[in-house]
């Protein structure tokens, strides 16, 4: 893994000169120094391997679905909450831990995160009912937290600032591929083995990544300020809201349709003025913190907003049409599955294309301009595909999807480095609890979106996949809006 971030570097780096004049880096300390090489090639395979496998095993359990609810006697609707479990630990711990991370250091928060994931792993191998495998999954989820929540302020620690946009450009292309490879990983894994094994993999990769983690992980950079502690009270809010909004928005989207009876719907819209009213009264009790939990004071700059809104937006659209393309391949255009999964693979390879340009254009110009410029071309390949004749020929879908990965890739790198330098230094933890927060938020809402879209309309005559992918473009075009709109600022 090494040799390849060395030379990947070295593609990179001939082309990336600081530039003093880039607004975002306004904020990061020109003197800080970063880890010396080798040490910052070390530290970074550590980082970038703990994302892949948080991110990875938030999907790579999807296509095992079937195999688990045929082992574990269980049924479908029950067998879902092997994903929910995991995705809602994880979006419920991301912003406490970040916060956490701050006070006693990323380094601690990411190895006891790897720790955590590590032996959670080992439960859902062993598992041998459905509920053991759910909680299982929940307690990986808060290891996957513990390495999400940290990631992107490890690697602000890890490069010097002129070229921390080199270090975010490798991270976000391990995390685009990351998002959108579970299926084929998982096919890889269960092609030669049962379900357990898709977690036993993580065991002796989660040793490997402790012992390379205490030898090469950066330290914080500055001891913690001192109004930066969590508060149970503010936890347990942060946690509520995030868990009542996943499940209204579940009841509400993936279970509404002409099969769902009143008192269903109420239950959802029930759970839904809960959230908000938890989500009030949590924002009222931040707004009066130096260092809140919710970081208010960071949505209060207007390139750190209007770079969620792009995030969150961007995120939404991968969601729904990287669901809902196995449909439309499947079903309405009658591939088989070894087809359409290369297909499907054009998008993940034209983001690492896209990702060292991306990189070379960080400091060189604005990065709302890039990042709208890398949305429009996302939306304009999204509503190709959703334009796209009944039954296409394979390049006219390769090169459709190439176009959406390429335009993914080329926003994701300037917009992570814009969230993550638009923070003072003192509060990259909870940018980059933020960072994951967005990304999180958007593919729940993309996976909900898609269940509302199939419970009215046919999936095997492509009409339900085409209205999604419609969608995702809108949200790929207003995300460019927000992107666009950070230029002035």
């Amino acid at each position: 893994m090494l040799p390849s971030i060395n030379c990947w570097h070295q593609t990179i780096n001939s082309a990336n000169p600081p530039s003093p004049s880039f607004p975002a880096a306004a904020a990061e300390p020109a003197h800080y120094p970063g880890l010396p090489l080798p040490q910052r090639y070390h530290a970074m395979g550590v980082i970038i391997m703990g994302i892949a496998l948080s991110v990875l095993d938030g999907t790579v359990v999807n296509l095992a679905l079937p195999g688990i609810v045929r082992d574990l006697h269980s049924t479908p609707s029950h067998a879902v909450w092997v994903i929910n479990a995991y995705q809602l630990a994880t979006l419920a711990l991301l912003l406490p831990l970040a916060t956490l991370g701050d006070r006693v250091g990323y380094r601690r928060v990411y190895l006891a995160g790897v720790s955590i994931f590590t032996a959670a792993s080992i439960g859902c191998m062993l598992a041998r009912s459905l509920p053991a495998l759910a909680t299982a999954r929940a307690v990986q989820g808060v290891g996957a937290a513990g390495i999400m929540a940290v990631n992107a302020a490890l690697v602000r620690l890890t490069y010097p600032s002129p070229q921390l946009g080199r270090g975010i450009a490798l991270n976000s292309v391990v995390v685009a591929v990351a998002s959108v490879a579970g299926p084929t990983v998982a096919a890889g894994v269960l092609s030669v083995a049962s379900w357990p094994w898709l977690f036993a993999i993580n065991v002796p990769l989660g040793v490997l990544l402790l012992a390379l983690g205490f030898r090469a992980l950066p330290h914080n950079a500055a001891p913690p300020a001192g109004g930066a502690r969590l508060s149970p009270v503010d936890v347990v809010l942060n946690a509520s809201m995030f868990v009542l909004l996943f499940l209204a928005a579940d009841i509400l989207g993936a279970r509404s349709g002409t099969t769902a009876d009143r008192s269903t719907a109420m239950t959802g819209l029930a759970m839904l003025a809960l959230a908000i009213g938890v989500g009030v009264l949590y924002v009222r009790r931040q707004r009066g913190r130096q260092f809140p939990l919710l970081p208010v004071d960071l949505l209060r700059i207007p390139v750190f907003a209007l770079s969620m809104c792009t995030s969150v937006g961007a995120f939404t659209a991968q969601t729904l049409a990287y669901i809902a393309l196995p449909f439309l391949m499947l079903d309405a255009w009658g591939l088989g599955p070894l087809r359409a999964g290369l297909l499907l693979t054009c998008w993940p390879l034209a983001i690492v294309a896209s990702a060292p340009i991306a990189g070379r254009l960080i400091g060189r110009y604005p990065g709302g301009l890039l990042g709208g410029v890398g949305l429009a071309v996302l939306a304009a390949g999204l509503a190709l595909l959703a334009a796209a004749p009944a039954h296409p020929a394979a390049f006219d879908v390769a090169w459709r999807m190439a176009v959406c990965g390429f335009g993914f890739g080329l926003f994701q790198s300037p917009n992570n480095h814009t969230i993550i330098t638009s923070a003072p230094v003192a509060r990259s933890g909870a940018a980059s609890g933020m960072l994951g927060t967005a990304r999180l938020t958007g593919q729940s809402a993309g996976a909900v979106l898609l269940a509302g879209i199939f419970s009215f309309s046919s999936v095997h005559d492509g009409r339900g996949p085409a209205i999604a992918l419609a969608l995702a473009a809108g949200f790929a075009a207003v995300a460019a809006v927000f992107s666009a709109l950070r230029v002035r600022h």
